[in-house]
């Protein structure tokens, strides 16, 4: 009866309050454990060495952590299976069942330390090696406890690969070297995809005794010790025995390799950018920027009789935006010559690059068309009076002609047109920083050089015309992945058809830019492409561009100097070539076609407008439809003459009868100026009919000098005197000036006139034979 009552209600109730006791004292476990991990948390943190890698995840550059540690960062996908499977059989084969503490061999190592009296086993997971490497502590048992508590805390916040992962980042290989990655690439210079079964089993087994089986200086210890334990993984069965003999053979070559130390410029830029990211990606690709870095070098050498000592190349992918090879200088261990410049982001002159993006914009804004006719002749600006680079005048030139030409009067011409504060704003949109910072003190020089840019805008602005007018910021490197298509489709700064007509015009080869060397002409790659060449010959740009790639080459030297020699068209296009023919000759990309604004029309050959009744030399241009300008050409005019042509009527004097309607050239002042100053014969309109009284109003000549509302100032020691210069139609014969409204000399309408000006504010004016005058005002001081 008493058992029975035991059985039925005794034990039952025991049991339960057994089970109740267990489950609080496992819940208080639980809450002291978190309460304990929020009190005490443990957030690794680990000072890596910085470490920049190339398109395909090769280390290019490395640098030391800031406690002067080789410690690169190991990803998970380079843990390949046979690392893992090799270093956790030795290390921790119980890895991943235990939560931190292998409790059975926590409790051999105990029994065996007691019974020997001395330590011989600490029993020590992974994770507790990893706790150990971030926290170092002296080796005594209370310092055990703490590695196991950390362990246990560890396993609750990260995985497997996670702890993994930090070990192999952290175990010492001798040195200053520390973790896999490190100890991979300056033992065996191979990352540790890479690693054969014997250089995983000699690194392995490294970290337990660091001093006495470093991998560069106890080679035979480490070969012996290496192959006890191979024979063991044979003996466990944990590879075939083929594997494991392939594994006993294979020589153990180790040697302390320098660090990788490629695109010193670039690294040097990125850690600067991204100071605290251990692992920063790049676009680079390994061979192309060998190929260029050699093609820099050598060029460089071969210039260097010429005194012309460095070169900068950028190489941008246009579909991603990303730099493919990235060369600062010729050699970035030369200080003599500024090797360690970079002179992809160091800021100069660049000469007429920036035209092309003027003349687009010019275009946009439906000013002119390819063969709209310009004239390159003597102009005053105002005081600024440009020339060109051969110091040479071409007279009428289509605009196809002055940009491939990189003529500066017609230029400056469009750029006055367009003014300057356009221009600037079209530079800043395109990411244009010392213009931005310039832009108040800028003036029409700007088009010709007079300004400050990077080889890394220039390359920037021409990728805009290669994808079809949208500008988009390059990207160098990023510690996430670097996109393999760019997701960003940019701001556009000209129009598809606008870009269009620039490259139509930048790939034309009959250029004086042409390189005449006949090694960089035979295998000429099909680009588009402008030169420029800064004042006092102090910098050589050439900047080009296909479907696939955007190349932007400067050469000369970092300290300034000029060279007699240097040019945009003979020192830097043929290392431009040279690169495009050795990354891309045959592009598979095609090349471009016009968009559908653009469309091909009929022009007069003499003007660039529209054909009228005089135009009998008719031509094809393209143009940008509803934009482009549609003027009737005025090359020439009628004019009503007497029947020998020797005086000319206007409607007001035409006689009843004895007269004829004749054709002549409808020339500008300044043009005719040009003609008379170099003897050149022109198709001249009778003078006026004497006898006529009528007062004209248009044309009246354009005074070039003085400039209107400068200011003066003369030597009253020395005699001094003003040029009076004028430019008129070409109907006029003489000329009359005056000063301060009396009467000062006649003269032909281009001959030159001097003058000893009063001081203080004189009036000037100008009158042709047809009562047609022009006034300035000049401010005139004494010194």
């Amino acid at each position: 009866m008493w058992s029975q009552t035991l059985r039925k209600y005794i034990l039952p109730k025991l049991k339960v309050l057994s089970r109740s006791r267990w489950l609080r004292a496992i819940l208080l476990f639980v809450v002291v454990g978190l309460g304990l991990d929020a009190a005490f948390p443990f957030h690794p943190k680990v000072p890596y060495s910085t470490q920049i890698l190339a398109a395909d995840g090769t280390v290019l550059h490395a640098f030391l952590s800031k406690d002067d540690k080789w410690r690169l960062q190991t990803e998970v996908a380079e843990i390949t299976p046979l690392l893992r499977k090799t270093l956790i059989y030795k290390e921790d084969r119980f890895f991943a069942w235990h939560p931190g503490v292998n409790p059975l061999a926590l409790g051999r190592a105990a029994l065996r330390n007691l019974l020997t009296g001395r330590r011989t086993s600490g029993a020590s997971t992974i994770t507790m090696q990893v706790v150990r490497l971030l926290q170092p502590r002296k080796r005594t048992y209370g310092s055990k406890f703490v590695e196991i508590l950390r362990a246990i805390q560890l396993e609750l916040h990260y995985s497997k690969t996670q702890i993994l992962q930090m070990y192999l980042n952290l175990v010492p290989y001798g040195g200053n070297i520390e973790g896999i990655k490190a100890a991979s690439l300056l033992y065996f210079g191979k990352p540790p995809q890479l690693l054969s079964l014997a250089e995983i089993t000699a690194l392995a087994i490294v970290p337990n005794r660091p001093s006495s089986l470093r991998p560069d200086r106890r080679q035979g210890s480490l070969r012996v010790a290496r192959n006890q334990w191979l024979r063991r993984f044979e003996k466990e069965k944990l590879f075939e025995k083929n594997i494991i003999e392939d594994a006993l053979r294979e020589p153990l070559d180790v040697k302390r390799r320098a660090a990788p130390c490629e695109i010193p410029h670039l690294a040097l830029r990125l850690k600067s950018e991204f100071p605290d990211e251990p692992t920063i990606r790049t676009a680079i690709r390994p061979q192309k920027q060998r190929q260029v870095e050699e093609l820099v070098k050598n060029y460089v050498n071969r210039l260097r009789s010429k005194n012309i000592h460095n070169a900068a190349v950028l190489v941008v992918n246009n579909e991603t935006g990303a730099a493919e090879a990235y060369v600062g200088s010729a050699d970035f261990a030369n200080p003599y010559d500024g090797g360690q410049v970079d002179g992809i982001r160091a800021v100069r002159s660049p000469g007429s690059t920036l035209k092309p993006l003027l003349y687009a914009t010019a275009f946009d804004k439906g000013l002119l068309t390819q063969k709209t006719v310009l004239n390159d002749v003597p102009t005053n600006f105002g005081g600024y009076e440009p020339e060109n680079f051969d110091q040479r005048f071409n007279g009428p030139v289509t605009v196809e002609f002055a940009l491939a030409n990189s003529l500066n009067v017609p230029a400056v011409k469009i750029l006055k047109d367009v003014s300057t504060p356009v221009l600037v704003e079209q530079l800043k949109k395109a990411g244009f920083q010392t213009v931005s910072k310039q832009s108040k003190d800028l003036g029409l020089s700007l088009i010709l050089g007079g300004c400050g840019v990077t080889l890394e805008e220039l390359t920037r602005l021409f990728a805009a015309f290669a994808r079809e007018g949208k500008v988009r910021p390059l990207t160098f490197g990023s510690p996430t992945e670097l996109p393999k298509k760019s997701k960003i489709k940019g701001s556009e700064i000209v129009s598809p058809g606008a870009a269009f007509l620039i490259t139509n015009v930048l790939t034309q080869i009959t250029r004086p830019d042409l390189p005449t060397n006949f090694d960089n002409t035979y295998h000429l790659p099909r680009i588009a492409w402008k030169t420029g060449t800064s004042y006092g010959r102090r910098d050589a740009w050439s900047v080009g561009y296909n479907k696939r790639y955007t190349v932007g080459v400067w050469v000369g030297n970092f300290s300034g100097q000029g060279v007699p020699e240097l040019s945009g068209a003979e020192t830097a296009t043929p290392l431009l070539f040279s690169i495009f023919n050795s990354l891309d000759y045959n592009s598979p990309k095609g090349w471009y076609r016009a968009p559908d604004p653009v469309a091909v029309r009929q022009v007069c050959a003499a003007s660039g407008d529209i054909p009228v009744e005089f135009c009998t030399n008719k031509i094809v241009d393209y143009h940008l439809m509803g934009v482009s300008p549609y003027r009737r050409c005025t090359h020439r005019k009628w004019v009503f003459t007497d029947v020998a042509g020797k005086v000319s009527y206007c409607p007001y004097c035409l006689p009843a009868e004895g007269y004829v309607r004749r054709s002549f050239p409808n020339l500008a002042p300044e043009l005719i100026s040009y003609y008379e100053f170099k003897k050149l014969p022109y198709e001249k309109e009778p003078p006026h009919n004497d006898t006529c009284e009528r007062v004209f109003h248009d044309g009246a000549p354009m005074i070039v000098s003085p400039n209107q509302g400068s200011e003066y100032y003369l030597r009253t020691d020395e005699p001094q005197q003003l040029l009076l210069s004028c430019q008129a139609a070409n109907n006029v014969e003489e000329v009359f000036w005056y000063v301060n409204d009396k009467l000062f000399q006649k003269s032909g309408p281009t001959e030159a006139v001097f003058m000893s000006p009063p001081p203080g504010r004189v009036k000037i004016s100008c009158s042709d034979d047809k009562g047609r005058n022009t006034d300035i005002w000049i401010m005139v001081k004494r010194l």
